[in-house]
């Protein structure tokens, strides 16, 4: 006898394993049920139920197969259990897969080995590192001749200097953020063209506010070198191989520095290299040494043109596709140059989180106007960087990030607070020297007299020159106090660091010479005149203190290759926090030797004993830099250190330079306490030798 309820239902699988019973009538009853529960057959039913005693109560619904209420529950309850326990182990394979990616990122960089492309990543990035230390000494080299040439004053050129390393400091803020959301690649392509661009146009900058504003925006681009450099190339190192190649990447700022010293050496010195359109655009050899200096920048811009984005920040990005591509050219180039291209790259699925800004962004970008797109995409950017600037404060990197800030803070306070001690030590010392030769001249007549012959370190104080001629001549380091000129001649003349103070000046002509409204001081003129005068302020030919100030930045940046060839080969054997402290802690002993420096050349060679000790806790700070903060934020956390860096750089400049004259014993005991505080701090961070990147 059929049923008509059985008739009228359907049993629909559903993809959770439930059993769905439709019923006429347009109403739907959902009852869960497990897809592996065997299906009963009408004989097997009437012998289940043959012979039953008939007082016992027996379900309607038995004869028809359907299932019993009660088991409809247990089974519904047994779906749900099963179903959570389904979600429950869906979410920890997922965190496991998340903290298994950097392990299984260090496993296929071990695969993919180390060779021919680290190599030549590794010449791109020195030599973007190189350009970086060669804008470091390429406005205290021109500075001689620019200050001169535009007549800068002191206040001035202290500013200038000013403004570039606060420049530097912006760009490591700002671009070492950018690099963790837009790529390490496109970073430094903006950083290295940002650079060679200002630069350029600084070589033939005539004016002295033209000069500084493209200088600020040259040091703004090259600031951000230095973090976006160590982190694109530790996403390409495996862990065993970090330290020793970071370090040998060092060597590049040296080299910069010796490229710099160098060319300045070679080219400055010679002033008539150059030439001159008119009285308004002049073309000298300080500024064709600032277009020798842009070859590494442009060099190292090619280089990155033809380098792929680093595979860690794809995975990071969720670009699971373009990291496996890159990953499989690293394995590929690699093997191929060791002679074995049939290795095939066996890496298939590589976890890639997808994070909720990356969604909204992609939401963004297909709606609204152009200009609403790129608004809100930028807007996202700028809110995640300052998220990951937040994000350093956490528990487990605050007191971690704090110790390693004060650290990088202490060695860049001292080494370049003495950095600018060194070359203004000495250049006192030859000024003392200079003034102890100086011949003076007191209360002398000369009258219908040709001066046919330089004045060279004298003062002549009040003189009366009366009828003279001073033609075709140099006066250099010259004063005249208190004097009387009348019916006298100047014709041709070049002067140096030298001025008429309180003088008389009577129908006298001045012929193309560079005498000038700043040569005089609180001086009386009485029927004066000036013919085709030379204004503004000019370079000598010779300058005699050049070759030492070159030769002294030239042996220090000489002298930390020992220090950089120790710290690349033990990196890795004794580890990041014993060089640092050692390191500092043996510069602190060598800043005691200062206190015996009494001469020019003890200066040079206890200068070069400090560069050499110091030079390895330069190495270690920044390899344990980059090691320490998690992929994410690695370049952010980088960009703040190299900031901090140059902060304490500015401050150090002011103060030392304050007691260069003064005495020596207080840049000695700040430079000294800070290299023992730093030294014995850094002991206290965490060694990250064997740490995988996060």
């Amino acid at each position: 006898m059929n049923d008509p309820y059985q008739n009228n239902v359907n049993q629909q699988l559903t993809e959770a394993g439930e059993y769905t019973y439709s019923q006429d009538g347009g109403g739907q009853d959902r009852y869960p049920y497990q897809t592996n529960y065997p299906p009963q057959e009408e004989d097997a039913a009437s012998d289940a139920t043959e012979g039953a005693d008939e007082d016992e109560q027996m379900y309607e619904g038995e004869y028809q197969g359907v299932p019993h209420p009660d088991e409809i529950k247990e089974a519904r309850r047994a779906a749900r259990l099963e179903a959570k326990r389904k979600a429950r182990l869906a979410a920890q394979q997922e965190e496991y897969d998340e903290d298994n990616l950097p392990e299984q990122y260090e496993t296929i960089m071990e695969d993919c080995g180390h060779g021919r492309f680290q190599w030549m990543l590794f010449v791109v990035l020195g030599l973007a590192l190189m350009a970086d230390g060669v804008d470091g000494f390429v406005v205290g080299f021109v500075m001689p001749s620019a200050e001169k040439d535009m007549c800068i004053s002191n206040s001035d050129k202290g500013l200038l200097g000013l403004l570039v390393y606060v420049a530097m400091m912006v760009g490591a803020l700002v671009w070492g953020g950018l690099c963790d959301k837009m790529g390490r690649r496109k970073c430094l392509i903006y950083v290295l063209s940002i650079d060679l661009l200002f630069s350029f146009l600084s070589c033939f900058a005539q004016s002295y506010g033209f000069f500084v504003f493209f200088r600020f925006c040259s040091g703004f681009g090259i600031g951000g070198s230095i973090p976006i450099v160590y982190t694109y190339f530790t996403e390409f190192l495996q862990m065993d191989k970090r330290g020793e190649h970071l370090s040998w990447l060092c060597m590049f700022w040296m080299l910069g520095g010796l490229y710099a010293s160098f060319t300045a050496w070679g080219i400055i010195p010679h002033y008539g290299w150059g030439f001159a359109i008119g009285t308004e655009f002049q073309m000298h050899s300080w500024r064709l040494f600032i277009l020798v200096c842009l070859f590494p920048t442009l060099a190292a811009l090619v280089g990155v043109f033809f380098m792929p984005e680093s595979p860690r920040f794809l995975l990071e990005s969720a670009r699971h596709d373009e990291a496996w591509m890159v990953l499989r050219r690293v394995h590929d180039t690699n093997w191929k140059a060791k002679g074995e291209p049939e290795r095939v790259f066996t890496a298939t699925n590589i976890k890639t989180p997808q994070t909720q800004e990356d969604e909204f962004i992609e939401i963004q970008s297909d709606t609204g106007t152009a200009f609403q797109r790129w608004t809100v995409r930028h807007m996202t950017m700028l809110q995640q960087v300052m998220a990951n600037v937040m994000s350093l404060s956490a528990p487990d990197l605050r007191l971690q990030g704090l110790f390693l800030a004060i650290v990088w803070f202490c060695l860049a306070f001292s080494y370049h607070g003495l950095g600018v001690w060194f070359p203004d030590m000495i250049k006192y010392m030859q000024y003392e020297e200079y003034e102890s030769k100086v011949r003076i001249f007191h209360r002398e007549r000369v009258e219908r007299f040709h001066f046919n012959f330089s004045l060279v370190n004298q003062v002549h104080r009040e003189g009366e020159y009366i009828h003279d001629k001073f033609a075709n001549i140099e006066i250099k380091s010259v004063k005249f106090e208190d004097s009387l000129f009348e019916n006298c001649y100047f014709e041709d003349i070049k002067s140096t660091n030298s001025f008429f103070e309180n003088c008389t000046i009577k129908n006298t002509v001045f012929y193309n010479t560079d005498l000038w409204q700043e040569k005089f001081k609180d001086c009386r003129m009485e029927n004066t005149t000036f013919l085709h005068p030379k204004k503004g302020c000019h370079l000598n030919f010779q300058e005699e203190n050049d070759i030492v100030i070159y030769l002294v930045s030239f042996l220090g940046s000489l002298a930390v290759l020992p220090g950089n060839i120790i710290s690349a080969l033990f990196m890795d054997k004794i580890g990041r926090i014993r060089i640092i402290g050692g390191s500092m802690l043996a510069s602190s002993a060598c800043t005691f030797l200062l206190l015996l420096s009494f001469s020019q050349g003890a200066v040079i060679c206890w200068q070069c004993l400090f560069y050499g000790a110091s030079v390895a806790a330069w190495n270690g700070l920044e390899v344990i830099s980059v090691e320490l903060y998690p992929s994410s934020k690695r370049g952010t956390a980088f960009g703040i250190l190299n900031g901090i860096c140059k902060l304490a750089a500015i401050i150090a400049s002011f103060i030392f330079a304050a007691f260069v004259g003064i005495t020596k014993i207080i840049p000695i005991f700040l430079a000294f306490s800070a290299l023992v505080c730093g030294g014995l701090l850094a002991l206290k961070l965490p060694e990250t030798r064997e740490k995988i990147l996060s």
